[in-house]
């Protein structure tokens, strides 16, 4: 008979963004499936005697193949009470959740969905960099920058460069020059305010601002590893205003006197 799977979010990094839920999912959990994003203090929380099962992605390196994570799912669900499979952020924003709760489905193994928080509403509101605001951004699209090796990235510039619009980039550090310069000629302005983020939410969170067309020179000057995630828009000239954290932000081609605030 299978058990229900639960597939979890983990949150953008700190342990303390964990919803209680997912908490009470995890603390009696006897096999969990973790991602790379996962902190150890989330782990941790996994009862000792429960199996522990590191299944982490990193750009070219993947510890199993989705195909084989998805059919692990289905047989930890024969054998434990309670599987829980952890992801980082949200497990339906960009993190194959839906593919994985699809196998189960297929396979007639009950699941749950426990959301959350992405690394979008995460780390806004960890460097003050509110994803709309009134007139400044009226809406908000979450992007993904990874390709598949070195193709070209699919995806509608046109309809992505939006100036009313915050552009949120998930998986993009290796594809930011062509980000940056494929929304450039699809006409947003190259001075638009940007941001890049590492680690987010965490004790090793850095953070620079910049503009579109100087956001790729600006993380490898800061020299920022993943994981990146990048914000576009006008909002991102709210930054210094908004940084409740008292943060250090390192400016790279936005002066301070072209930070915008609206009334």
């Amino acid at each position: 008979m299978n058990n229900t799977v639960y597939l979890v979010g983990a949150g953008p990094g700190d342990p303390d963004l964990l919803t209680r839920k997912a908490y009470r999912v995890l603390e009696t959990a006897d096999a969990v499936v973790y991602d790379r994003l996962v902190s150890q203090e989330i782990v941790d929380i996994v009862p000792a005697g429960g199996s522990r099962i590191f299944v982490g992605k990193a750009s070219g390196n993947h510890t199993l193949p989705q195909e084989e994570i998805n059919e692990l799912l289905v047989k930890l669900s024969r054998t434990n009470r309670r599987v829980v499979r952890l992801k980082g952020g949200d497990p339906y924003v960009f993190g194959r959740g839906s593919e994985e709760a699809m196998h189960l489905a297929r396979n007639n193994v009950p699941f749950e969905i426990i959301p959350g928080i992405t690394a979008a509403a995460g780390i806004s509101s960890a460097t003050g960099i509110p994803l709309t605001h009134r007139g400044m951004a009226t809406g908000v699209r979450y992007v993904t920058g990874h390709g598949k090796g070195d193709a070209e990235l699919d995806l509608n510039w046109n309809s992505l460069a939006d100036p009313a619009t915050t552009l949120v980039i998930y998986m993009g550090l290796g594809k930011l020059q062509e980000l940056s310069d494929r929304l450039i000629e699809a006409g947003l302005p190259a001075d638009t305010p940007a941001a890049a983020v590492a680690n987010g939410t965490t004790p090793n969170q850095r953070q620079c601002i910049s503009t579109l067309e100087q956001l790729p020179n600006a993380v490898m000057e800061f020299d920022f590893v993943p994981p990146v995630l990048c914000l576009i828009g006008e909002v991102v000239s709210l930054a210094h205003d908004l940084n409740w954290q008292g943060l250090k932000y390192e400016d790279f081609g936005l002066a301070r006197q072209d930070i915008k605030v609206s009334a």
